[in-house]
C-alpha cells in the first residue's frame, strides 16, 4: 500500500480535520498566546490550579480559541460540551443544561459549555445563559471574532473574564506546521512527508496568523499531490503550495473589527499625508472585497472634513471619484479611487470648516431661535415694509469690490467668530481677503 492509498484510507471515514487531530493535551504543547499561556501568565496559572471561571475568548480566526477551550476541559477533567451559535439554538442549550445538572448532582463533576461564534446568538439566546452561569451549573466559555463590548449582552459580559487572543506569529505557525507534519508522518508510518522550505515560508506568510488556514492547506496539498503523482515519499513543493493557496482571502469582516480597523488606518493615513500608506490600506480594502462606493463616500467626507478649504478642489475631485465608481464599476474603479487617495493624501490639510460649523451649532443650541435682524428679513408685502422688514439693508453689489460691512448675526452673538482660516494652502488667500474686508468702513 503506498502513501496515498494509506492517507485516503485513513481519511475515508471523514476523520476529524488535521486541526483537531493535533490539538494539545497539556499546557506545554499549546502554541501561541504567550501573554496568556506563558509560564506564570494568568490563564496558564488558572488552568494549572484548576480555578476556571466563565470566560470569553476574543480573537481572529485560527488563533486557538477552540483548542484552548478543549485544553481547559482536558486539564480540569471537566465534561466538554460544544455548540456552534451558527447552527444551535436554546433547545440544544437546554438539553446540555439538563445533562450538566445531572452530572453535577451524581458525580460532582463540572461541565464546560463552549459556544463558538458567540456573537451570532441574539440577546434572548444569550439571556438564557445567565442563570446557569450565575449558579455554577456550567462553566461557560464563549469564542468570538467580534468585539464583545458590542456583541455580548452586558449582564453576560459582567459575569465573564474576557481574554484577547492575538494572531499567531510566524515562529508559532512554524511550530504548528511541524507538529502537523509529525502527526501525518505517524499516520502513514513508514512513508515520509516533507515540506520544501520555500513552500513552508509561503504557507506561513499567506496564512496571515491563522493556523486553520495553514493546516487546511497542508491537507489540500496532500490531496493535490495524490491526484497528480504516485510516490511513497513526497515533498510538498513551492509549486504545489502555490497551486493550493492560489489567491488567499484576507481576514476581513465587513461588519466586524477588521472592517473598522482597516478603514480607520486608511483614513488616518490620508489625513496624515502619507500617500504610500494610504494606497496600501486602499489596496487592503479593495482586495478584501470592500464596497467601492463605501470607500468613495469616505473619501468625499475626508475631502470636506480634513482637506477642506486648504484645497477647495479636493471635494470636487472626491465627488467626481464617487460618480466615476457608479459609472464604471470595478475593477477599473480602483484607478479613480487610487487617484483620489493620492491627491487627498498630498493636499494641504485644514479642518477649519468642520470646526466652524460645530461652533455655530453649539451657539444655536445654547441661544435658541435668536431673532433675525430686521434689515435682513424678507419683505414681500406692504405690511412687512411698514413694520421695517428689510429696512436699511445694503446690497453688496452696489459697493466697491462688491462688499460692505453690516450686521449679519443676531444681536446676542453679534461679535462671535466661528471660522478661523488656517495658514494652509488656499486658506492663506481666504485669510488675506478677510483681513482686507475687516479693515474697510461700512460707508
Amino acid at each position: 500500500m503506498n502513501l496515498f492509498d494509506f492517507y485516503h484510507m485513513q481519511n475515508s471515514d471523514k476523520n476529524a480535520p488535521l486541526a483537531s487531530r493535533i490539538r494539545p493535551s497539556n499546557l506545554d504543547e499549546y502554541v501561541g498566546q504567550e501573554h496568556l499561556m506563558g509560564e506564570d501568565k494568568i490563564l496558564h496559572n488558572l488552568i494549572k490550579s484548576g480555578s476556571i471561571y466563565s470566560m470569553i475568548l476574543w480573537g481572529p480566526p485560527g488563533t486557538g480559541k477552540t483548542t484552548l477551550a478543549s485544553l481547559i476541559s482536558h486539564m480540569t477533567e471537566s465534561e466538554f460540551k460544544q455548540l456552534s451559535a451558527v447552527s444551535s439554538g436554546v433547545s440544544d442549550f437546554r438539553k446540555i443544561i439538563a445533562e450538566a445538572k445531572k452530572l453535577l448532582i451524581n458525580t460532582n463533576r463540572r461541565t464546560i459549555l463552549f459556544i463558538d461564534e458567540l456573537h451570532r446568538w441574539n440577546k434572548a439566546q444569550q439571556d438564557a445563559l445567565l442563570p446557569f452561569v450565575e449558579d455554577g451549573t456550567i462553566i461557560f466559555i464563549g469564542a468570538t471574532t467580534e468585539n464583545p463590548s458590542f456583541e455580548v449582552i452586558s449582564p453576560l459580559l459582567s459575569r465573564c473574564r474576557v481574554f484577547v487572543l492575538q494572531p499567531l506569529s510566524e515562529n508559532e505557525l512554524s511550530k504548528i506546521i511541524d507538529r502537523a507534519l509529525n502527526t501525518l508522518q505517524l499516520e502513514v508510518q513508514n512513508s515520509s512527508i516533507h515540506i520544501d522550505e520555500n513552500a513552508k515560508k509561503m504557507l506561513i506568510s499567506l496564512s496571515n496568523g491563522d493556523a486553520r488556514i495553514a493546516l487546511n492547506a497542508l491537507e489540500l496539498s496532500l490531496d493535490y499531490i495524490s491526484d497528480n503523482t504516485q510516490k511513497d515519499s513526497i515533498v510538498i513543493s513551492l509549486e504545489c503550495m502555490s497551486e493550493v493557496l492560489q489567491h488567499r482571502s484576507l481576514r476581513y469582516d465587513k461588519n466586524g473589527d477588521q472592517h473598522y480597523d482597516v478603514i480607520s488606518a486608511f483614513i488616518k493615513s490620508v489625513r496624515g499625508s502619507d500617500p504610500d500608506a494610504a494606497i496600501y490600506w486602499l489596496a487592503r480594502l479593495i482586495e478584501s472585497g470592500e464596497d467601492p462606493k463605501f470607500i468613495a463616500r469616505r473619501l468625499v467626507i475626508l475631502a470636506a472634513e480634513d482637506v477642506g478649504l486648504a484645497d477647495p478642489n479636493a471635494l470636487s475631485i472626491a465627488v467626481s471619484c464617487q460618480q466615476a465608481i457608479h459609472f464604471i464599476g470595478m475593477p477599473e474603479g480602483r484607478i479613480p479611487l487610487a487617484e483620489t487617495t493620492i491627491y487627498l493624501a498630498n493636499a494641504e490639510k485644514s479642518n477649519s470648516a468642520n470646526i466652524a460649523i460645530n461652533n455655530a451649532i453649539e451657539d444655536v443650541r445654547n441661544y435658541g431661535n435668536e431673532s433675525v435682524p430686521m434689515h435682513l428679513r424678507n419683505s414681500p408685502t406692504e405690511l412687512m415694509d411698514s413694520l421695517g422688514y428689510g429696512k436699511g439693508y445694503k446690497y453688496s453689489h452696489d459697493y466697491p469690490d462688491h462688499f460692505v460691512k453690516q450686521q449679519f448675526l443676531p444681536d446676542a452673538i453679534i461679535n462671535n467668530q466661528y471660522y478661523f482660516p488656517t495658514s494652509q494652502g488656499y486658506e492663506i488667500e481666504i485669510f488675506n481677503r478677510m483681513k482686507k474686508r475687516n479693515g474697510q468702513d461700512s460707508s
